[in-house]
């Protein structure tokens, strides 16, 4: 088994800089090292948590209390198969958008907003600027304790923002089956959506994505989570080192130090000013890595 690395500082590996240690660490970079520390972790028993980009994690002030992996090598690497695609899990989503468009392929260009790897876009179902993952995922290889599978888009439970992928399945491999394009046009398209992103979202900072899931139009009347939070008075609010974004409400940045407990106290009271002004519960959509004591404002009486 490939050597593991003990007491890891995880903030370096998540875009908020917070958070505690992993009692191990491996960077595995092939199919066969990931199955042969999935085993390992399933036969002694051991937590298994994955980071990809970090993008959209949260980490426990109190660390991990098990084995983190990082795909790595190979499992990080994209390959041309015709019109498809074959992306390691590790594999960051717009560097495949951006290869595939080199490419003169088109159908993933909305992956360029998306600041995650390919496997956590396959576990959070991630969809951007009208693109859906599900409409061009052809199939995934899923790796667990017990061995390897290939599945299909109908096969993983597929919802808003999230899959029925389990938290010691990991995926290996991903398809993509996409359209040919003009190489020239595929590329001004996601020009054009990272213009928009620009735009409306902050960056360059510390930072994770989208705090809160979209609650459905027929209970927000089509008021976006973030819109929300505005006008609830969030904006710029901040608890400890933590705060809303001035410049989008549903992103939280780390602006001077922040705890993981910090960034949960703001979440608590973003929460609790919608559910009181509108009678709307959030549902957080950042991940959560490592055990984490929730403030009690998070439990919103008869909600």
């Amino acid at each position: 088994m490939i050597a593991l690395e003990r007491d890891y500082p995880l903030a370096r590996l998540t875009t908020i800089r917070a958070g505690g240690r992993a009692d191990m660490f491996a960077r595995p970079t092939t199919e066969p090292a990931l199955l042969e520390l999935l085993r390992w972790a399933s036969e002694e028993g051991v937590e298994i948590g994955v980071v990809g980009s970090g993008s959209n994690l949260l980490v426990a002030d109190e660390g991990f209390r098990g084995l983190v992996l990082k795909l790595d090598g190979e499992l990080a690497e994209i390959r041309r198969d015709g019109r498809r695609i074959v992306c390691g899990g590790g594999m960051r989503l717009p560097s495949a958008a951006a290869k595939a468009a080199n490419w003169g392929l088109a159908g993933i260009e909305f992956g360029v907003n998306i600041p995650g790897t390919v496997g956590g876009a396959v576990r959070m179902n991630a969809n951007a600027y009208g693109g859906e993952l599900a409409a061009v995922l052809e199939s995934v290889r899923v790796c667990d304790g017990e061995g390897v599978s290939e599945r299909r888009p109908s096969e993983l439970g597929f919802a808003y923002r999230r899959s029925s992928l389990g938290p010691d399945e990991v995926v290996s491999l991903a398809t993509f089956e996409l359209a040919p394009g003009a190489p020239g046009d595929v590329k001004a398209t996601m020009a054009g959506m990272r213009e928009r992103r620009r735009e409306a979202q902050p960056s360059g900072i510390k930072t994770f994505g989208s705090t809160f899931v979209n609650p459905g139009p027929d209970r927000s009347g089509g008021r976006t989570a973030g819109q929300l939070l505005e006008a609830a008075g969030c904006r710029g609010l901040a608890v400890g080192g933590a705060r809303f974004s001035p410049k989008h409400a549903n992103f939280v940045e780390n602006s001077a130090g922040a705890t993981t407990g910090d960034v949960l106290a703001l979440m608590a009271e973003g929460r609790r000013r919608v559910h009181e002004r509108f009678g709307i519960v959030l549902e957080p959509e950042v991940q959560v890595l490592g055990r984490v004591e929730w403030p009690e404002t998070w439990d919103l009486e008869g909600a």
